[in-house]
């Protein structure tokens, strides 16, 4: 009876040291390697290359800064962005966002999108520079005179994104979509700035941003 108990227990080791690694929940290495993997599912409306596609409503991510990356997807996930039912291609992108639950992965697709070469997509608009400059001044505080952000006051390079985008999203935060949830502290700051923008004045700002490239 004691040899077979021995036996059994014998066997049942291997199965106990395939079974723990089955049930190995440690998270995969963080970086560039995963960043690549995660940025699969990303291809498909931002492009190999973060591109972007207007006709689905993406834009040109390549080249990002990684703080900027990382503080969306986490907007995402804390419904800061993609939680109204005006806002379709926030409300696809969210479920992308809200896919990234092992610790380091939003870090990680980050770092590998902020080292994609940047793109300056063409205008598409026909504001008037001229008059979007004045309106700029109010800009400059955070986004600076030459459109390149500033990470400590949460505002990113907006001469990297598309103007059709830029405008879409000045119309968010001015309709509420964007910046109207408690805790958004930085959404707040540019929906204030929104509210004082007619369709107009927004196309205008927007084309003279495209002169700062």
């Amino acid at each position: 009876m004691t040899s077979r108990l021995t036996a059994l227990r014998r066997l049942s080791l291997p199965l106990m040291v395939v079974g723990a690694a089955a049930c190995d929940a440690t998270p995969p290495p963080g970086g560039m390697e995963r960043g690549a993997e995660l940025y699969e599912t990303c291809v498909p409306c931002h492009g190999p290359n973060g591109a972007g596609e207007r006709e689905v409503e993406a834009p040109s991510i390549a080249g990002l800064p990684q703080w900027y990356v990382q503080e969306q997807l986490s907007g995402f996930q804390n419904g800061y962005r993609g939680d109204h039912a005006a806002d379709l291609p926030g409300l696809r992108m969210r479920p992308m966002a809200l896919s990234l639950t092992r610790e380091g992965d939003i870090e990680s697709v980050a770092q590998y999108v902020a080292q994609l070469t940047p793109v300056y997509p063409a205008s598409t608009l026909h504001g008037n520079a001229g008059a979007g400059a004045a309106s700029y001044q109010v800009c400059v505080a955070c986004h600076g005179e030459n459109g390149l952000g500033n990470p400590d006051l949460h505002a990113p390079p907006i001469v990297q994104l598309n103007d059709w985008y830029l405008v879409n999203q000045l119309r968010n935060f001015r309709s509420g979509v964007r910046g109207a949830k408690a805790g958004d502290v930085w959404g707040a700051t540019m929906r204030a700035n929104a509210l004082a923008l007619s369709d107009q004045a927004m196309e205008d700002v927007i084309a003279y941003v495209q002169t700062l490239r």
